[in-house]
């Protein structure tokens, strides 16, 4: 794995990019972690952007040093409140699964340098309670909100250039679970959200 240190970027278009800290690769990519914690019914952690109505997983960059594991662990406290003894992992994704960020959303000064995320997926069970989740658990929390879903999570909710590779991971990480499909949309009546 080769690394390039990477200097911090100021808030870009809607907060998709806070900061870009931590290790890049040659071809422009950030090392990132991406996790997917279940209950035991099978449902996925959505979380809600802070001041955005925007929903996804938790996600975090790898710091110079860091190994994948230890950056999930890390986020997961930072981003969840959740301890490694809250959790168990299920699975990871074979391979980095990488997108693309849009140019508009890139600062102009790293447009060129900076292309997008590559992440190792993480599939976790919790094995703690519901009100172990503390949102602020950092300075700088990442969600205001937060619910269990339905694992296959329509993908329409998701941001667009993020869409392939929430369905990779939650594809290729399904088989820990026998979770059968893909995409299954159901309707959902206004699932609890938790503050």
């Amino acid at each position: 794995m080769s690394l390039i240190p990477l200097e911090s970027m100021k808030k870009c278009a809607n907060g998709i990019i806070l900061q870009v800290i931590g290790m890049m690769d040659h071809d422009g990519y950030r090392y990132n972690v991406g996790i997917i914690l279940c209950n035991s019914k099978n449902e996925v952690f959505w979380g809600k952007r802070v001041k955005e109505h925007s929903w996804q997983f938790p996600q975090g960059g790898l710091k110079s040093g860091e190994t994948p594991e230890q950056a999930m662990y890390r986020e997961l406290e930072e981003e969840v409140g959740l301890q490694p003894s809250h959790v168990k992992i299920l699975g990871r994704t074979r391979d980095w699964l990488r997108y693309d960020v849009p140019d508009h959303w890139i600062k102009r000064e790293w447009r060129g340098r900076y292309r997008g995320q590559k992440q190792i997926w993480y599939l976790l069970r919790l094995t703690g309670r519901d009100s172990d989740v503390s949102l602020r658990a950092s300075e700088r929390p990442e969600f205001d909100a937060w619910r269990w879903h339905d694992y296959w999570i329509p993908m329409e909710s998701v941001i667009e250039f993020k869409r392939e590779v929430y369905q990779k991971a939650l594809q290729e990480l399904s088989r820990f679970l026998n979770v059968q499909g893909t995409r299954r949309v159901k309707p959902v009546a206004h699932p609890q959200v938790r503050r």
